[in-house]
Protein backbone atom coordinates (compact mmCIF):
# COMPACT_ATOMS: atom_id res chain seq x y z
CA UNK A 1 0.00 0.00 0.00
CA UNK A 2 1.18 3.11 -0.56
CA UNK A 3 1.99 6.03 1.59
CA UNK A 4 -1.15 8.22 0.45
CA UNK A 5 -3.53 5.26 0.78
CA UNK A 6 -1.79 4.49 4.54
CA UNK A 7 -2.58 8.37 5.20
CA UNK A 8 -6.39 8.51 4.34
CA UNK A 9 -7.17 4.89 5.64
CA UNK A 10 -5.15 6.67 8.81
CA UNK A 11 -7.27 9.73 8.88
CA UNK A 12 -10.69 7.79 7.80
CA UNK A 13 -10.00 5.34 11.07
CA UNK A 14 -8.92 8.81 13.48
CA UNK A 15 -12.42 10.14 12.75
CA UNK A 16 -14.53 7.12 13.06
CA UNK A 17 -12.82 6.49 16.33
CA UNK A 18 -13.41 9.75 17.67
CA UNK A 19 -17.40 9.30 16.98
CA UNK A 20 -17.34 6.16 18.37
CA UNK A 21 -15.34 7.64 21.74
CA UNK A 22 -18.16 10.44 21.36
CA UNK A 23 -20.92 7.85 21.01
CA UNK A 24 -19.36 5.89 23.88
CA UNK A 25 -19.36 8.55 25.91
CA UNK A 26 -23.05 10.29 25.27
CA UNK A 27 -24.70 6.44 25.60
CA UNK A 28 -22.55 5.82 28.83
CA UNK A 29 -21.37 3.10 26.95
CA UNK A 30 -17.60 2.49 27.96
CA UNK A 31 -16.67 -0.49 25.89
CA UNK A 32 -17.76 1.34 22.73
CA UNK A 33 -15.86 4.27 24.25
CA UNK A 34 -12.57 1.93 24.11
CA UNK A 35 -13.38 0.75 20.74
CA UNK A 36 -13.09 4.11 19.72
CA UNK A 37 -9.97 4.80 21.52
CA UNK A 38 -8.06 2.22 20.17
CA UNK A 39 -9.54 3.30 16.15
CA UNK A 40 -7.82 6.57 16.93
CA UNK A 41 -5.03 4.75 17.82
CA UNK A 42 -4.96 2.69 14.72
CA UNK A 43 -5.20 5.50 12.59
CA UNK A 44 -2.51 7.45 14.29
CA UNK A 45 -0.42 4.46 13.62
CA UNK A 46 -1.16 4.53 9.88
CA UNK A 47 -0.23 7.90 9.04
CA UNK A 48 2.66 7.32 10.74
CA UNK A 49 3.44 4.54 8.29
CA UNK A 50 2.39 6.28 5.80
CA UNK A 51 4.94 9.65 6.65
CA UNK A 52 7.80 7.06 7.06
CA UNK A 53 7.37 5.58 3.69
CA UNK A 54 7.48 9.20 2.42
CA UNK A 55 10.40 9.75 3.96
CA UNK A 56 12.45 6.66 3.41
CA UNK A 57 11.36 7.32 -0.45
CA UNK A 58 12.59 10.81 -0.47
CA UNK A 59 16.11 9.27 1.03
CA UNK A 60 15.67 6.90 -2.09
CA UNK A 61 15.16 9.15 -4.61
CA UNK A 62 18.09 11.17 -3.54
CA UNK A 63 20.36 8.40 -4.15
Amino acid sequence: MGSTADKIKGMANEAAGNVKQAAGKTLNKPGLQAEGIAQERKGEAQQALGKGKDAVKKVIDKA
